[in-house]
């Protein structure tokens, strides 16, 4: 007898090949049984007729860490088909915190509003998943180890080469944290403390990474006039030093840039051909997202968000910041404040910089400076910079998987807050009903391949992505017609529709597009290789 057995749908197992019609038999927290199990039974039976049955969807790039310590349910996640998250991206993650990496976390909780909900009690990477593990989530989670949060534990936020003595210790605080379990490093090299390291360093510590078999993640140094430049030197990097290389988010930001994204995908091709490792990701949006500081130049975010602020209010450095923001952007209405925590802000969440700029009778730079100082570097903005055409072309790239660079947020509670970019409600059913059915961009088949073995072989996952006997049962069943995404920027936090049912490790999590309270997940922890 099976715990639960899924009938009559059309399996389209995630390794990219047309779809077959099989019955499904699920023991415990594994597929035990494919086939015509017709004569089997079940204590639980599901009826896929007209729907289709997949492997559960692996969002190989998020920023979850916290998100799911205040909530377990992973609820616009799983809500989507996702089975599986991958925190610890763009080079911050929840550990190790340890010297300035604890105001780094003080910092990514504040952007959220979070610091009076979340208690930072842990400093290992281990301790952390610990935590997680021992609160119960209802999907998987795993993580990879910020490199800002590396460098700021051994040497601080400040602009300069790391000493030998600094250099072997975030060897060693990468080491510790890839034994406890973490999948890889992360880089954000636009951010700071990512962003003082050079090739050199980057090097080292991804030769520590190779050790263990890891994947390297990179937030590249530009996706704007320099991103040809920035695709070489991650490139250059995993050349080096034989790290497997994951570009984040590839994309190509500014109208005047659209035209590079066919040569970016050239040289991930050429690389490819020379024995090097590297692949890529991204989302189904025209939009980025991240802190407003982003528009300042780096020089003046040294130290972290209460030296900014301190510049900010310095009358010359002000100025100075300014003149350093003449060609930040072209076009201000592109920029939309999405969270601010403070109540006299708020009514300025969904609006543009233009349109703020224009009610205060300001210059939109010193709009900018303004919400940055008042709100304590807490402001987190969405920037439309892409085009469709460069998407479409990434979508198509046979090593570029669906990630969502969300958060798992929900519709009730502290995480209901302000006006995330709808990639976090939206992205997996966004794909399939829009760019699969709908534009054609993708086969039905291989839009679940990037969505599930392909972010499962890049993390070195063997057990999760297909839907095989043996594999843990992480399974979703959506109706191909149904499927689509219903978040927008004016309006991000709704859930999709058409996704039937989620299964996470053989219990039921989501039930005719329904939350079950079910906490099915496991906090899933890199094997080590040495």
């Amino acid at each position: 007898m099976f715990d639960i057995l899924i009938k009559n749908g059309f399996v389209i197992n995630g390794t990219g090949n047309p779809w077959f019609r099989a019955h499904i038999g699920i023991k415990s927290d594994k597929i035990a049984r494919i086939g015509n199990l017709n004569n089997k039974n079940a204590e639980r039976v599901i009826n896929a007729k007209d729907l289709a049955v997949a492997p559960g969807f692996i969002d190989i790039h998020t920023h979850s860490e916290y998100f799911l310590l205040l909530n377990p349910f992973g609820e616009s996640k799983v809500r989507q088909g996702v089975t599986t998250e991958v925190g610890g991206n763009c080079g911050t993650s929840a550990a190790p915190l340890v010297g300035e990496s604890v105001a780094v976390a003080h910092d990514d909780i504040k952007m959220y509003g979070l610091e009076s909900k979340l208690e930072l009690d842990w400093t290992s990477m281990k301790e952390y998943l610990d935590k997680l593990e021992n609160r119960g989530i209802s999907i998987n989670f795993a993580s990879l180890v910020g490199h800002g949060m590396i460098r700021a534990s051994a040497m601080g936020l400040e602009d300069k080469k790391p000493t030998r003595g600094e250099l072997n210790k975030m060897k060693l605080l990468l080491s510790r944290a890839m034994e406890e379990g973490a999948y890889g490093m992360s880089g954000g090299l636009v951010y700071t403390p990512s962003c003082y390291a050079d090739v050199n360093e980057l090097v080292e510590l991804s030769k520590v990474v190779r050790q263990f078999d890891g994947l390297f993640a990179v937030h590249i140094r530009s996706s704007g006039n320099r991103l040809i430049q920035a695709v070489k030197e991650v490139i250059d990097v995993a050349k080096k030093s034989g790290v497997r290389l994951q570009i984040s988010h590839h994309k190509a930001c500014g109208k005047k840039n659209w035209g590079k994204v066919k040569a970016t995908l050239k040289i991930i091709d050429k690389a490819r051909s020379e024995g090097i490792d590297v692949a890529c990701d991204q989302y189904p949006y025209l939009a980025t997202s991240q802190g407003l500081d982003s528009e300042i130049p780096i020089w003046a975010r040294e130290g972290g968000s209460q030296k900014l602020v301190a510049r900010i209010k310095d009358k010359h450095l002000r100025d100075r910041i300014k003149k350093g923001m003449e060609h930040r952007r072209e076009e201000w209405d592109n920029v939309t404040i999405s969270l601010v925590g403070s109540r006299k802000n708020k009514r300025f969440e969904g609006k543009s910089v233009s349109e703020i700029a224009e009610s205060k009778k300001k210059d939109p730079r010193a709009v900018v400076l303004d919400l940055i100082a008042e709100e304590k570097n807490a402001v987190m903005s969405i920037n439309f910079l892409m085009c469709e055409e460069n998407l479409s072309i990434i979508l198509r790239h046979s090593v570029a998987a669906i990630a969502s660079d969300g958060s798992s947020y929900a519709t009730y509670g502290v995480l209901s807050r302000g006006k995330p970019h709808p990639r976090s409600y939206g992205t997996f059913p966004k794909v399939l009903g829009e760019y699969s059915k709908k534009k054609k961009i993708l086969l039905l088949e291989e839009a679940v391949r990037k969505m599930t073995s392909l972010p499962a072989q890049r993390l070195g996952i063997k057990d999760r992505g297909l839907i095989r006997e043996g594999m843990y049962a992480d399974i979703v069943i959506f109706n191909p017609k149904k499927i689509i995404d219903r978040a927008s920027y004016a309006r991000p936090h709704q859930y999709p529709q058409g996704v039937e049912y989620v299964i996470v490790n053989g219990k039921i999590v989501v039930e005719r597009e329904k939350h079950t309270g079910a906490l099915a997940g496991k906090v899933l922890r890199h094997c080590v290789y040495t």
